[in-house]
């Protein structure tokens, strides 16, 4: 967080009882850069699946997971809340650039789910049931190296199949 200006106001001195002690540096005052700090990023995508396990009847995936095993497969607008969590980076004033975390969720997870078939052709989904919670699990093991490489730590994937579903999942 950066509040430029050069004189000290009541909303720097508030900001300053709130949130500890300030560094000057000419007249840009940036936050303790020890305080950790979680910034949340959404993108969207648009996928069909199917939920059903092979090893069971038509009949039997029907039963137990509804409308949600047609044959004919089914899709969803969904919405991908990606969470990271560090340090402020001294100098700078932020955590990570967001156009850079932007690239890496898109190169790492949108180019790749984004109007396919998650069944049968998103790579990190075979074999997998493509449930909300394990698209999430997956989309972590997918996303988690690349977003070290870029100094700071996955928080949290949460993903939205619909206004009234999500699944968040916080690592292992």
């Amino acid at each position: 967080m950066i509040i430029a200006g050069g004189q000290r106001s009541y909303f720097g001195i508030l900001k300053r009882f709130l949130f500890g002690k300030l560094l000057e540096n000419n007249s840009i005052y940036i936050l303790k850069p020890s305080i950790m700090v979680f910034l949340t990023r959404r993108e969207r995508f648009n996928a069909a699946h199917r939920l059903f396990r092979p090893d069971w009847s038509d009949e039997k995936n029907r039963e137990v997971y509804g409308k949600c095993s047609n044959p004919m497969w089914h899709g969803h607008n969904y919405i991908l809340f990606v969470t990271v969590k560090g340090e402020i980076k001294p100098g700078l004033g932020y955590l990570v650039d967001l156009s850079t975390l932007s690239k890496v969720i898109r190169e790492t997870i949108i180019d790749r789910i984004d109007h396919k078939n998650i069944n049968l052709e998103v790579d990190f989904m075979k074999g997998i049931l493509a449930s909300t919670e394990n698209i999430a699990m997956a989309i972590w093991q997918e996303l988690e190296p690349k977003i070290k490489e870029l100094d700071v730590e996955l928080h949290s994937i949460k993903l939205e199949e619909t206004e009234n579903n999500s699944a968040e999942y916080f690592g292992p």
